[in-house]
């Protein structure tokens, strides 16, 4: 069962309840059966907590960059108490529990409500992807049991650990010789399998499962949802798909350039001799202690971080990712499901250097991003992301000083609008622009958190989840929450519908489709700036928000640059 935890029996167990006066759930599957836990932490009704339960054989020693494993069948008990390990990577943010890392990381936790009775109908099953660039990141982040707890209405949810870094995504054409591109999709892929083989064993309805998603989380499900079609469709009905997509970034090919560099840097990162075999190469791999490999990888992650050029990341590889993704949007091929989709103001905070000075750094940065570029696109960045040392006021920033320097708040825009603003509103604008499309419905985180960071990427994640550290900040943290929260518990509930759920918020807009023609974009925390010491703003708005419309359209032209 891999790193499901050790199996018990009955006189020596260990009571890792957080109520302890109440019953540890038991649920049987094929692989064993798994004795999780009831959550109450302040809830409004308990919540049943199964952690840390393989999906996959451990992916260690021989089984170290193969293609997962299904798990073999057992009849023993095992204890689900417990997160799994997380897959190694430096953490991105704070983590909520402590946390260990290692290679037997392919676990997942499956939430549910405490029901007074077991007999009722199948619930819907939401499935969260964990972000983290597909270098760090791991389940826990997410705060399920909250998003499970506060929903007006029952559903099951999933999160799982899949591997991320050298371990999930070391493309070359030496591993695609081995077949073993995209590992970490690979894993997501077989975690699904899981879904539809085992979710009725908890409650759940196998045949209407939502995907939700945040940053490589959300890009996960974008290349997902252009895997699979109508004609061949996907184990989930429904997603949520939060600041990223299938065309966020770059999606090389497995032997561009640029691929072949990171993974030569790696080899030598390891020691491992540049002409050996395809075979012979991650035979010598698999034999390394796990330290080497990850030194080795956060080595060559940190020489290609400060120009966001990031190793370790999914290719087109023929197979989940068939071709650019541009190019099954534009043939029609991708699955055709309701979505929801957005992303926050400040998409780029995260990650450009705050004391950007001169207008040579910008222009760099852009050449760097995105080498193809043609000269004249440059002077056109320069119109679009007006220099503010011209005496342009469009990114002139007030909080400009030692911390911050003149040229940021333009990068910021550029990048952000860049790396994930216009490929989200892509996604919208092209999943509805066929006649007779599923829904599609469009937000635009606008809460700032901080001063410097703004409305930056991942900032919903507590939100989303109803957390109580985001909803004890104050009445308008909590409203905010609110309504996010029931807009998405809606989706999940009701087939993909944001407003048929009622109860506590029942007083939020309701929320209609975008479209091509008619844009509307629900703005979510709208001029919040409560905890920067500003005003409260407007909890939820729905408008034809036509912000960002110039620079979107500039990206989208150039999408292709990015898949090369």
């Amino acid at each position: 069962m891999g790193n499901v935890g050790a199996s018990i029996n009955s006189e020596n167990e260990t009571t890792h309840s957080i109520s302890e006066d109440l019953q540890r759930p038991l649920v049987t599957l094929p692989q064993g059966r798994l004795k999780g836990i009831v959550q109450t932490d302040g809830f409004p009704q308990p919540v049943e907590c199964f952690l840390g339960c393989a999906y996959a054989q451990p992916p260690v020693g021989d089984l170290r960059f193969r293609p997962p494993l299904p798990v073999e069948p057992s009849s023993a008990i095992f204890d689900a108490s417990e997160y799994g390990r997380a897959a190694p990577g430096n953490p991105l943010i704070p983590p909520r529990i402590p946390l260990v890392y290692g290679e037997d990381c392919l676990t997942v936790n499956v939430f549910r409500p405490r029901l007074e009775s077991s007999t009722g109908p199948l619930l819907p099953v939401a499935v969260y992807i964990h972000g983290g660039a597909f270098n760090r990141g791991n389940s826990s982040m997410h705060n399920t049991a909250s998003m499970v707890a506060w929903s007006e209405e029952p559903f099951i949810a999933v999160s799982f650990n899949y591997r991320v870094g050298a371990l999930g995504f070391l493309p070359s054409k030496k591993a695609a010789e081995e077949g073993i591109l995209n590992l970490g999709f690979q894993d997501q892929r077989l975690l699904l399998r899981w879904v539809q083989e085992n979710i009725h064993a908890f409650g759940g309805d196998k045949n209407n499962v939502t995907l939700i998603g945040l940053s490589a989380g959300a890009i996960s499900i974008g290349h997902l949802i252009l895997h699979y079609s109508d004609e061949n469709p996907g184990p989930f009905h429904r997603a949520i798909i939060e600041s990223g997509s299938a065309t966020t970034r770059d999606c090389r090919p497995y032997d561009s350039k640029i691929i072949e560099q990171y993974f030569a840097d790696f080899l030598a990162e390891v020691g491992c001799p540049q002409d050996l075999t395809a075979h012979d190469t991650f035979a010598y791999l698999r034999k390394l202690p796990l330290s080497t490999i990850t030194g080795a990888q956060d080595a060559v992650f940190n020489k290609y971080k400060p120009t966001m050029q990031w190793a370790f990341r999914p290719v087109i590889d023929g197979d989940i990712i068939r071709q650019p993704p541009l190019e099954s949007w534009h043939r029609g091929q991708y699955y055709k499901i309701p979505l929801m989709t957005g992303f926050c103001t400040n998409e780029g905070s995260l990650y450009v250097d705050r004391k950007l000075s001169h207008p040579e750094q910008f222009t760099q940065l852009m050449q760097t991003l995105l080498p193809g570029l043609p000269g004249g696109d440059i002077a056109r960045l320069n119109a679009l992301y007006p220099d503010p040392l011209t005496g342009d006021p469009t990114y002139q920033d007030v909080r400009t000083g030692e911390d911050i320097g003149p040229e940021y708040m333009r990068a910021e825009a550029a990048y952000g609008q860049y790396a994930l603003i216009a490929p989200v509103r892509q996604t919208a604008h092209l999943a509805s622009s066929m006649a007779g499309a599923p829904p599609v419905y469009l937000y635009h985180w606008d809460v700032f958190t901080t001063l410097y960071g703004g409305a930056a990427h991942a900032d919903n994640l507590g939100y989303e989840t109803f957390d109580r550290a985001t909803t004890s900040q104050s009445h308008g943290q909590k409203e905010v929450a609110g309504m996010f929260h029931a807009y998405m518990t809606s989706f999940i509930c009701h087939g993909g519908n944001p407003n048929k759920l009622r109860g506590r918020y029942n007083h939020r807009p309701t929320w209609e489709p975008y479209t091509p023609d008619r844009p509307l974009t629900m703005i979510l925390g709208k001029g919040n700036r409560e905890l920067i010491g500003g005003d409260v703003g407007t909890p939820a708005e729905l408008t034809l928000e036509a912000c960002y419309d110039e620079q979107c359209k500039f990206w989208w032209a150039r999408t292709k640059f990015t898949q090369q």
